[in-house]
């Protein structure tokens, strides 16, 4: 096995974890170069990100590690594609070591978080297969984008909540918030498929899971060269609260009926009013939504 250099872009809030120090120390034994590059504050991470493209030229670099949940891979994605021509692939592949609260992409590629040695050394051994990342209005997102009312669920959930839960904790937040929200009216488009009407959430998947592994796009591949959408329609009844449980808890695949599934390459969202769309969990605001694929666009070890 050639010797690798793995650049770890690590949460500051992980810096201190003995799993993680460990994790660093064993890849070392087995002979690669770890550099690691600690976040302090808002906006490290995307300056690490970049500065690990820098140093790329004067030494190399094999695979750019992101050390957190999935809005820290979200971000060293985004940082790096926006510092390169369009279209050009980077330099190094990418890897997860995930630290977060859900680690829904790190799941998706059956990464276990709570052996994070053995994720570090799967990062320095596993190949680097070409990846899609996802679109909106020029941000990218590697797993999952999400709008409607299963967003501000995700949103407005208080973090020491999310702790204790786990993803009850989203449950949780959208039933005592329900009568507070009400319906998202769109009009979405995409090749030979037009919908309009309100909806109770809606995602556009890369990966398959979000806010905390609920399964919204149970058929999502992240190397395919399509979007997975799927559209909540807000029920005419009284049964938002039975609708939006079974989604929450079982996810799509618990819902006998009236889901809408398309896969697609180009999707164009119009609301009536402005609504928030969750890319990996960072949140975006607007009504007009242009969104894409871009196929193979980076090399992920998975």
């Amino acid at each position: 096995m050639d010797k690798q250099h793995l650049r770890l872009i690590l949460n500051g809030k992980s810096a201190g974890r003995n799993d993680v120090r460990a994790a660093v120390q064993a890849v070392r034994a087995m002979g690669h170069e770890v550099s690691v590059r600690v976040t302090f504050e808002a906006g490290d991470t995307a300056r690490l990100a970049k500065e690990a493209l820098r140093d790329q030229a004067q030494e190399k670099i094999d695979t750019l590690v992101s050390g957190g949940g999935d809005g820290t891979i979200h971000e060293v994605v985004d940082a790096v594609l926006h510092e390169l021509p369009a279209g050009e692939k980077p330099p190094f592949a990418f890897a997860v070591l995930p630290l977060g609260t859900a680690n829904d992409f790190a799941r998706h590629i059956r990464l276990d978080p709570a052996d994070v040695p053995s994720c570090l050394r799967f990062a320095a051994r596993a190949s680097a297969k070409p990846m899609d990342v996802g679109e909106v209005n020029g941000c990218v997102f590697v797993n999952m984008a999400t709008g409607g009312f299963g967003t501000q669920v995700t949103s407005q959930t208080d973090p020491n909540l999310k702790r204790v839960l786990g993803g009850a904790a989203y449950l949780f937040t959208g039933l005592h918030r329900f009568s507070e929200l009400a319906a998202c009216e769109a009009r979405i488009e995409a090749e030979g498929f037009s919908w309009e009407g309100p909806f109770l959430a809606l995602a556009i998947g890369n990966g398959r899971r979000a806010g905390g592994g609920i399964r919204l796009c149970p058929r999502a591949k992240l190397d395919d060269g399509f979007l997975d959408l799927t559209i909540l329609p807000f029920p005419k009844s009284g049964r938002g609260i039975d609708i939006l449980s079974t989604l929450l808890d079982r996810g799509v695949d618990g819902m006998s009926n009236g889901l809408i599934q398309r896969k697609a390459r180009n999707i164009t969202i119009q609301t009536q009013k402005p609504v928030q769309f969750n890319l990996d969990g960072e949140p975006m605001n607007g009504q007009s939504w242009q969104i894409g694929i871009r196929h193979h666009q980076i090399d992920m070890r998975r």
